[in-house]
This record gives C-alpha cells, structure tokens and sequence, in this order.
C-alpha cells in the first residue's frame, strides 16, 4: 500500500487561508516521504469550479515535476451542496459538483473522487435541514445514477465516503447500495476512522471488499465521542493491524491516505513528517 495525505492536513489550508503554495505542499508531502497527495476541489482554491482544462493540466505538471501522485480528488462542497436536500436547486448544485469533480479528475490523471453521497443532518451544522432517511436514500441513488454515465466516460470512480451523515450506517448497507448501481465505477471510499462510534474498520473492510476504491485514515478516541476524539495517527483506538491485515486480505494496494487536521501550534509543519512515519510504523515499514 502507498501513502498519500489529503490537501486539507497543510496549515491553514481547511480555514481558507494557506500558509503555503500548492507547489510547498507538493514539495512538503515529498520530503516527509509521501507517494502522493489528495487534492480538493473547492469554491475558491487552486482547483475550483472556474477553473479550466489547462489550470488543472498545469497543477498535473506541477506534481509530475515535484514527484509526487495525485492519488485522488475530494471536496467538502456537499456538506453545503447536499445530493439529498430538499430544494432541488442544491442537489442540482450538488450534482454538478459530482460531474466537475469527475471531470477535472480524469485530467489529473485521478481514478477516483470522493463523494459524500448526502445527509440525513450535518452533523456539525444545527441549521442543516433534516432529510427522512428513506427520502435521502432514494434522492442519493437517483442522483448518483444521472452521474454514473459521465464517471463512466471518464474512466473514474465515485467514492461513496461513509461519513458522519447518519446515513448508509452499516457496511450490509453501504455494501447493497453501491451494488445496485451494478457498475465498477462506483465504489467506496472507506474512512478508518469514522466507523469508529458505530463499529469496527475491519469488519467493515472484509464485508466491503473489492468495493473499496480508496482508503482515509485518521484516529479517534472513542470515549471523547464527539468530533473532538480525532487525534493524530496511533494516539485513539484504529485497532491499525486488524486494519492493515483485513486490507491485504481484500486485496487493496492502492493509497492510504491520511486526513489529520492541522494542529494549532508553532510547528504546524511537524504535523505532516509525524504523520508519515506513524504510517510507516502502521504499514510494518519499521
């Protein structure tokens, strides 16, 4: 397996104001002994919804000249833009986004976008509406399914993230819906450390299997239980060698990709040399 780390990780990159370029945090990644890092597309930002095939292509070049993959795409856009919302003008927002994503991907040379596939609630927004969930089940894979054909035309996958929605809330579940779309282009983006409230990562792997297209990683201490358990790599309770053993047993051997929150300190730039060798120690590279 190989280790990437998600654009978000970088000092103040999350809050909108960057404390380094694009090209420093390519740089940054490789130095710390990264493979690759996951981009994101955002409302502002390097990668936006403005920008043109020849701004990605450049971004492409600029990782191939840092050594360094692009191993995938995200976006926090469908927090806001939900795929299940009950106004039809923010799931169409919504969509688009999807198809943009899918887009800019393929001239990155990017098989994969991770996509949160809607919400029941949001979990850190009290004024986020609040969808039924067999109304944002149904909402979910209609939409998803008006954006199968381009994933198909560009040979990328969409990534169903398990996230904090309170929705698709067990692996039987996630596993049924992804099948019923009957196409390799949609899979699972499998976050480690999220399923950690409801159950255990390994148990989801080996239930999901082949379906998993792409992995996050993070901890989380479970008896925080709240969004203030996330903690750096081997600090919560990831049980990370059931973990790595349940991934080779599916046979995934693409990225793990590490999204830790930057913390508040005067070495915000430690953050990113830590959280690769946690990944080495996780990996068994030590």
């Amino acid at each position: 397996m190989k280790k990437s780390i998600n654009i978000w990780s970088f000092p103040g990159v999350l809050s909108g104001k960057p404390e380094l370029s694009l090209k420093e945090c390519m740089q940054l990644a490789k130095d710390a002994g990264f493979e690759g890092i996951e981009l994101s597309l955002e409302e502002k930002g390097d990668i936006n919804l403005n920008s043109t095939k020849d701004d990605i292509k450049k971004i492409l070049d600029l990782a191939k000249k840092t050594g360094i993959k692009i191993s995938s795409l995200a976006t926090g856009m469908l927090w806001k833009y939900t795929l299940t919302s009950n106004k039809k003008e923010i799931r169409e927002k919504g969509k688009n986004i999807v198809k943009k994503m899918l887009e800019f991907a393929s001239y990155l040379e990017v098989d994969t976008v991770l996509v949160i596939p809607g919400a029941v609630d949001v979990f850190f927004n009290p004024e986020a509406e609040i969808i039924p969930y067999d109304i944002a089940y149904k909402r979910a894979f209609e939409t998803l399914s008006e954006c199968l054909s381009l994933a198909e035309k560009y040979k990328v996958t969409i990534g169903i993230e398990n996230v904090w929605n309170k929705f698709l809330l067990s692996p039987l579940e996630l596993k049924d819906f992804v099948d019923k779309f009957n196409s390799e282009y949609i899979g699972v983006y499998f976050d480690v450390g999220n399923v950690l409230p409801i159950g255990y990562p390994e148990h989801w792997i080996k239930i999901l299997g082949r379906r998993i297209k792409k992995v996050h990683i993070k901890d989380f201490r479970k008896e925080v239980g709240t969004v203030q358990g996330f903690v750096d790599l081997l600090e919560g309770d990831v049980n990370w060698k059931a973990v790595i053993s349940s991934l080779r047993e599916v046979g995934y051997d693409d990225y793990l990709t590490a999204e830790i929150l930057p913390p508040y300190s005067q070495y915000p730039h430690a953050l990113i040399y830590n959280t690769s060798k946690s990944m080495d120690f996780i990996l068994g590279k030590i």
